[in-house]
């Protein structure tokens, strides 16, 4: 048998044969220690930018909420355009809060529903003011010292040239400023001073707003916005309180195209419709000045009024706002105050700029207010000077019937915004228990 020869062979392995038969090599592990040493670089440098703008890191967090809130002022700004509230908001009973001192705050403490129902409406104002009785001027008993038949028909014939007419009569300057005088009776113009004047209201409407002790009140007139239906309220008040909207035929003919009708108890919803025939102004934003504050002339039985402007849903118990803003804090009158400004003369020139008035009506009026002392501060009485006017709640009492009537007087003599004429008012009369207090959102009264 042959003898067979084994022959040995010599094979090198390189590296790369190694890894593909599964034997260790170096290359990966130098890939892992480039990825590690990367890694480190890359936390070493986060780490130095970390320290080095920390700061701003800080502020930026806050920058943003700063400019969250910014957004919420701008839409809630009186001055800027009237949103109206959302569809997926209408039923919704949100609690409406501000930012104090970077805290979340209720703008208004209200009572819970129960003790709301438990509430007992007090016996009366429990402040002392000087003013116990007015007479209001009217075309039967108004041919005084300034008002001769003569010169009433020479400013009749003459009322082109201002704003007064046979609904507001003809006040004087020499009236004007007895109006301004606070004494234990007085005698001023508040609208309705002549049968001739207008804003003619039937006679069944005026039976129910004669019913009324408090009464939640809007208008609408020349189309108008929406309205609104209020919610919030407990069942206790539902018997006790009117709410009330005041349009006129044109309003009623454009709600009723977009389907909203009046029932045949005047009612749409929890609103009673008082529809005004004949208004007495061209200007709707005068003829809105009449429910907004000629309330006591309306319902000359009702005890409180809460006027609340149409662009804003009710959203809360009438009975628990009256014991926020006024029993609770022993006031007879509370208004919202102005968001973004406190001074009269900033407020002016506003205006002008936001062609709210023309600049001459807005120096005649301010030229007025200078030569009759009104100073130029941010504050009046302890008060901010200027008031946003859009929730007006209020005791139907002679004291703040007389503020009203002397306002109403100045809107009528100058331009028709009332936030210029508030402090005015607030400055002559210096008028005791008001309350001044924040709304927070446009999409709800409170």
């Amino acid at each position: 048998m042959p003898s067979s020869t084994i022959r040995s062979i010599s094979i090198t392995v390189t590296d790369d044969d190694a890894a593909a038969a599964g034997a260790p090599s170096a290359a990966p592990r130098r890939a892992r220690a480039a990825r590690r040493k990367a890694a480190r670089g890359l936390g070493q440098r986060a780490v130095r930018l970390v320290a080095r703008w920390w700061p701003v890191l800080l502020l930026l967090p806050a920058v943003a909420l700063l400019l969250f809130e910014a957004s919420r002022l701008r839409g809630a700004s009186p001055d800027g355009p009237s949103p109206h509230v959302s569809s997926s908001s209408l039923g919704r009973l949100d609690p409406t809060t501000r930012l104090v001192h970077g805290v979340r705050e209720p703008c208004l403490n209200f009572l819970s529903p129960r003790s709301i129902e438990d509430l007992v409406f007090p016996g009366g104002t429990k402040l002392d003011s000087v003013v116990k009785r007015i007479i209001y001027k009217s075309d039967d008993n108004d041919y005084d010292t300034y008002h001769s038949e003569a010169n009433s028909t020479y400013l009749l014939q003459h009322a082109e040239a201002t704003r007064f007419n046979l609904f507001t009569g003809f006040q004087t300057l020499p009236e004007r400023e007895e109006s301004f005088k606070v004494n234990e009776t007085v005698n001023v113009h508040c609208g309705f001073y002549s049968d001739n004047g207008g804003f003619k209201i039937s006679d069944i409407d005026m039976r129910y707003m004669r019913s009324c002790k408090v009464v939640v009140s809007t208008c609408a007139f020349g189309g108008g916005d929406d309205l609104y239906q209020p919610i919030g309220m407990v069942n206790s008040s539902i018997g006790k309180v009117c709410y009330v909207a005041f349009w006129d035929e044109v309003t009623l003919s454009t709600q009723e195209s977009e389907g909203k009708v009046v029932d045949g108890n005047g009612m749409i919803g929890r609103w009673r419709i008082i529809v005004v025939r004949s208004l007495p102004f061209v200007d709707q934003r005068l003829n809105g000045k009449i429910p907004k504050m000629l309330t006591h002339r309306l319902f000359p039985e009702a005890r409180y009024s809460i006027w609340v402007d149409s662009k804003y849903q009710f959203r809360r118990d009438p009975i628990g706002v009256l014991e926020a803003l006024l029993w609770r804090t022993n006031s007879t009158f509370a208004i919202s105050e102005h968001g973004a400004r406190s001074n009269i003369y900033d407020e002016g020139k506003a205006i002008v700029q936001k062609h709210k008035a023309t600049p001459e009506e807005v120096e005649v009026q301010l030229t007025q207010y200078r030569k009759d002392g009104m100073p130029d501060e941010k504050r009046l009485h302890g008060l901010k000077a200027l008031s946003e006017a859009s929730v007006i709640v209020r005791e139907l009492a002679p004291v703040t019937n007389h503020f009203m009537c002397a306002w109403f007087n100045e809107v009528v003599r100058f331009t028709s915004r009332d936030q210029l004429s508030f402090p005015y008012v607030l400055w002559r009369l210096n008028m005791p228990g008001i309350n001044m207090f924040t709304v927070c959102s446009f999409e709800h009264a409170f």
